[in-house]
């Protein structure tokens, strides 16, 4: 299962926008360059943070589903239809969020990991806090205990995520350059034996005519002689 392709294009060109270093002028020697196939570019504190989501997600969630049937009786019914629909909403969403962080850090696949930072950041990051803020939804302390680590997870997951994706980035335009100077340098030996068979053909030429020149001017002195 992999992302629709539009998406991955949109999100691939906003990955290169938004986490390229611009100041990067790519490895400094040959040496440099050739470690780069073999740089491991994914982040092992966010694969451990999505590890130990993984197996805590289960728990958030019986626990958010025991507190709602607690409390929904006394709740008035538009918060009713909100905490319901919160935790249905964060419960798809964070089944795909942790799908496309583990293809997205294990896989170094920069679109899955944008889609993952982005869901993070845009839709899970607020929903938790909305849960963890709204005193209207009458907090119980089990639900603010466990919303706290689960934003706790967020922020660190939002920032290393950042820094993974930065990595993985600049790692594909260092690639994109030196294959871009590879077909220069491949390109560059053809061409100087093309100039020089371009410049040995035109002195053949001009020695040609420097001969046929002579010839002339020796057949015109003999005509003046005779």
């Amino acid at each position: 299962m992999s992302l629709p392709e539009p998406v991955r294009r949109r999100l691939n060109s906003f990955s290169r926008t938004v986490f390229t270093d611009n100041n990067r002028t790519g490895p400094e020697n040959r040496g440099d360059a050739n470690h780069i196939d073999n740089e491991i570019v994914s982040s092992l504190p966010l694969q451990m943070s999505l590890y130990f989501n993984f197996w805590f997600f289960p728990f958030w969630w019986a626990s958010s589903i025991a507190m709602l049937q607690q409390k929904y009786s006394v709740l008035p019914d538009y918060y009713k239809f909100i905490l319901v629909t919160s935790i249905i909403l964060t419960t798809l969403i964070e089944v795909i969020r942790l799908y496309l962080g583990y293809m997205g850090n294990l896989q170094e696949k920069v679109p899955e990991l944008a889609g993952f930072w982005l869901l993070s950041l845009l839709l899970q990051v607020p929903l938790i806090l909305f849960l963890l803020l709204n005193e209207g939804l009458r907090i119980q302390p089990l639900e603010r205990a466990v919303n706290i680590i689960f934003v706790v997870f967020l922020v660190f997951q939002v920032i290393t995520a950042f820094l993974a994706l930065k990595r993985m980035v600049n790692q594909l335009a260092t690639h994109f350059h030196l294959h871009e100077f590879d077909r220069l340098d491949a390109h560059l030996p053809s061409d100087n034996l093309a100039c020089q068979a371009r410049r040995l053909e035109a002195a053949g030429i001009m020695g040609q005519q420097v001969g046929e020149l002579h010839s002339t001017s020796g057949v015109w002195k003999s005509a003046v002689r005779a």
